[in-house]
């Protein structure tokens, strides 16, 4: 069993819609990340974005978004959130691992890029545990970004080493 299979990521329905916009993040974080209510709205007019609920077990835990960014051309970890009661579980890693897995099986998929307010310490912590490292470059919005390479990874994968990979 690898760490990223304590999390599933599963597509917004009707069904889950109101659970999904009402998972809130901790209280100093609402800056750091968009609602969940915006990003779907944002899937919605961006194709190529792809949102999903995050569950461990039956529990809706968090909220993901990920795809291609036809401006610069770059695939992107888009959106990470975890509800407030739900963090410090280790949801957020497991999360980005499956996205970085997904993400991974996408032919022209070399990278992965991302961005974080830079305050959000928290963040990049999580993201350098899984491998990404920071390009140097700041985002329109005054963000960090953050690439992942995927060529190790791809090398490893063969082999089922996710991982080990990552680590």
């Amino acid at each position: 069993m690898t760490e990223n299979s304590a999390v599933r990521l599963k597509e917004i329905t009707p069904q889950n819609f109101r659970e999904c916009i009402n998972l809130k993040v901790s209280d100093g974080q609402e800056n750091f990340v968009a609602s969940n209510l915006m990003s779907i709205a944002q899937a919605k007019i961006y194709p190529t974005a792809n949102p999903y609920a995050v569950y461990a077990g039956d529990k809706m835990v968090g909220f993901v978004m990920y795809g291609y960014d036809t401006d610069d051309e770059r695939f992107y970890l888009v959106r990470l959130m975890i509800g407030a009661e739900h963090q410090g579980k280790g949801y957020g890693k497991a999360t980005v691992l499956q996205v970085i897995e997904r993400m991974s099986r996408i032919e022209d998929c070399r990278e992965i890029y991302l961005s974080f307010v830079p305050e959000n310490v928290g963040a990049e912590r999580l993201y350098k545990s899984v491998g990404f490292e920071r390009t140097g470059e700041i985002s329109e919005d005054g963000e960090t970004v953050m690439r992942f390479d995927l060529s190790k990874l791809k090398n490893n994968l063969k082999n089922n080493e996710l991982s080990t990979a990552v680590n």
